[in-house]
């Protein structure tokens, strides 16, 4: 009779500790081309820097920039948020087409 409830004990714990494995490592998608204005600046400021950040290498990376000039990616991004704050339900990314001329 003990044995079973040893057996039964120990394969409890596997499967909960099986359980807990598996969600440790969920993962998220985010479709960064559907975030709107709105989700934008309602962001924390390391959201936000994150965000930008990533916005800024993709546009490099599709126009083929190599370098990074600080200033010029604080500017762009004010540009951004601004426009963002007089069209809260459109896309960051069409902020971004609109700023860069690439309608």
């Amino acid at each position: 009779m003990k044995y079973s409830r040893a057996i039964l004990l120990a394969a409890a714990l596997a499967l909960a500790a099986g359980g807990l494995s598996s969600t440790a490592h969920a993962q998220l998608t985010v479709r960064m081309g559907d975030i709107k204005c709105e989700q934008y600046l309602a962001m924390s400021p390391e959201q936000s820097r994150n965000f930008s950040s990533w916005l800024s290498g993709w546009y490099s990376y599709q126009t083929g920039k190599t370098t990074i000039d600080l200033v010029t990616h604080q500017k762009n991004i004010a540009k951004i948020k601004d426009w963002c704050k007089f069209n809260r339900r459109e896309t960051v990314m069409s902020g971004l087409d609109r700023a860069t001329g690439a309608q």
